[in-house]
């Protein structure tokens, strides 16, 4: 029988607007998903996967959002693929935010009711220009040591680990990589 493995994440994301699970699907595995809420896959391993008998070829840092109906994932590949799905819980907003708020060199990578999803990267030994975050999910696949600089002076460590999945809260900031290793991050922020 192949391996299916979903591990709440440390600490859990659960909250209004969305539930998020990490998976690893060992290669021949099934996930069975009976539908009712869209959601978003964020790869973290590659590998070959077949969605709703569609192959796609999972790349780290790529997303494959899913329509609320029902859907089966299978590993049609030879090695353990581990991803992140995020189900949103809300009927989401048909405003379009695009780069609205974000960091110049952020690449928005979906756009619609349910969420904006965009690759922040951030070399280390650099700072970003002051930007606007929502609320959101944040899928580090590399991490970094990280300091914020609020608009009103304070200062804020802000360090990833790669691996980690986190729920961080919406502000205006300059981000700053304080750390010797480039940062590679999604961010999924709901509607």
């Amino acid at each position: 029988m192949a391996l299916l493995t979903v591990a709440w994440l440390r600490g859990g994301v659960s909250n209004e607007k969305v539930v998020v699970v990490e998976t690893s699907l060992a290669p021949g595995a099934v996930q069975s998903n009976p539908g009712g809420k869209p959601g978003l896959l964020v790869f973290v391993q590659p590998g070959m996967l077949e969605i709703n008998g569609r192959v796609v070829r999972a790349t780290p840092g790529e997303v494959w959002f899913e329509t609320a109906e029902a859907r089966t994932v299978k590993n049609a590949g030879t090695s353990t693929v581990r991803f992140v799905q995020i189900d949103f819980l809300t009927a989401g907003s048909a405003e379009m935010w695009g780069n609205t708020g974000l960091s110049p060199n952020y690449k928005v990578l979906l756009d619609n009711q349910y969420a904006r999803v965009y690759d922040i990267r951030i070399p280390a030994g650099t700072r970003e220009p002051q930007h606007t975050h929502k609320n959101r999910v944040v899928v580090c696949l590399s991490g970094a040591e990280l300091r914020h600089l609020m608009p009103d002076g304070p200062e804020e460590p802000s360090t990833l680990k790669t691996g980690e999945i986190a729920w961080r809260l919406g502000g205006t900031h300059i981000g700053q990589n304080v750390g010797k290793t480039d940062l590679w991050a999604i961010a999924v922020e709901p509607k």
